[in-house]
């Protein structure tokens, strides 16, 4: 079976979501031009076909325009097609999957819920190698002490930051800064 993919607008951009039959093999975070994630998608996946997702997918897509959007939906029962990925990753982003929207996590907190308490470093690089941004929240992971960290999207940290406000963040279980505004903070991409 051939992949097909879609492209759809979110408020920071186009996204896309490729998939094969029933299972996401890679979603992209959002370009500010179109043209510029169209050519990913085929950069990445050049026998891919657009088409218009349905069911899971689908479900998938509306979810992470949501997200963006400000919603709180929860996509961890997303199907990703996890296919050749090392078991480290598929650890992390499986615990990472239940970090619901608003809520953070560190990446040594991450390490050791994914059954390696020293690998902190590691899960940064399997989280820049994340290929289901959104879905597999990348983004709701901090440094030590609430610091940003990396981030390996297009904007980098800028856009991290837009998302999880977005999201009204917390740090850990305290209230957090993004709690009592009324509106979303903007934050400009340069």
């Amino acid at each position: 079976m051939t992949n097909r993919f879609a492209l759809f607008d979110t408020p920071l951009g186009r996204s896309a979501i490729v998939w094969r039959e029933d299972a996401i093999q890679r979603t992209l975070l959002p370009e500010r031009d179109a043209a510029t994630t169209l050519q990913l998608v085929q950069r990445m996946f050049p026998d891919a076909v657009i088409a218009e997702p349905d069911g899971p997918i689908a479900a998938a897509a509306d979810g992470m325009r949501s997200l963006l959007e400000g919603g709180r939906e929860d996509l961890r029962d997303a199907p990703l097609d996890m296919t050749g990925l090392d078991r480290f990753s598929v650890a992390v982003y499986q615990v990472l999957r239940a970090v619901g929207p608003g809520q953070t996590i560190t990446y040594g907190a991450l390490a050791e819920r994914a059954g390696a308490p020293s690998a902190a470093r590691a899960v940064g690089v399997a989280l820049g190698r994340n290929p289901f941004p959104i879905i597999v929240p990348c983004h709701r992971v901090l440094a030590a002490g609430g610091r940003t960290g990396g981030f390996s999207a297009p904007g980098g940290v800028v856009t991290k930051l837009e998302i999880l406000t977005r999201e009204r963040a917390r740090v850990g279980e305290t209230p957090g800064l993004f709690d009592d505004l009324g509106l979303p903070l903007s934050l400009r991409r340069r």
